[in-house]
């Protein structure tokens, strides 16, 4: 049962979702030359729905740090961000090494991060209307080739629970740090659970 079902829209919590992930990142950079990104994606209409959001981007940066720490993707990013021409090309081209195994919650939520630290490097780069093109590349790609597998998979709702596995399963050794991360992913599954529990409730 996807959210749709639920009075839900899964397009409009994504589209939501990748405008807050990428203003999350640029919260991080001291410029004014931030362009404002709300004309460009839908904002949620409920509060459901914004809670939804506000803890998927949470759990989304957090499965983002792995990405950090991989060189290649990496240097993916700052292969956009200097390449003369045609970005949304190269930007595809990011978006098919992330899905190279196919697609699942974890790598969808590695995209979403990956459209915020380009966001990052372009207002680094001086290239601050750009990031308005980042929302917009990444919301298409979003519609034409990941919302029909979230819907099949029934919906935002059931990303939490595989979100946080991915997250468990990636922790190598159980810092004080991680030891955080933790309590905030299993915070995320309690959210996820209620909420589903209410929409279950009411039907």
């Amino acid at each position: 049962m996807s959210c749709e079902g639920n009075g839900m829209s899964d397009e409009r919590i994504g589209e939501a979702l990748i405008k807050e992930v990428i203003e999350e990142e640029l919260k991080d950079v001291s410029s004014e030359e931030v362009p404002p990104l709300t004309p460009l994606a839908v904002d949620v209409k409920t509060e459901q729905e914004k809670k939804m959001v506000t803890q998927l981007a949470k759990m989304i940066r957090i499965v983002g740090d792995k990405v950090q720490g991989d060189k290649e993707f990496q240097d993916c990013i700052d292969g956009v961000a200097r390449a003369p021409g045609c970005r949304w090309e190269r930007f595809k081209q990011v978006a098919d090494k992330v899905f190279e195994q196919g697609i699942s919650w974890e790598n969808i939520a590695v995209l979403f991060y990956v459209a915020g630290r380009l966001a990052v490097r372009m207002v680094e780069a001086h290239l601050p209307q750009t990031v308005r093109e980042i929302l917009t590349w990444t919301v298409e790609f979003f519609r034409n080739n990941l919302l029909g597998w979230i819907r099949e998979h029934g919906g935002w709702i059931n990303s939490f629970s595989d979100l946080a596995v991915a997250h468990v399963r990636s922790v190598s050794s159980m810092t004080f740090q991680s030891y955080g991360l933790i309590i905030i992913f299993i915070a995320g599954l309690t959210l996820g659970s209620v909420i589903t529990w209410r929409l279950t409730r009411q039907h």
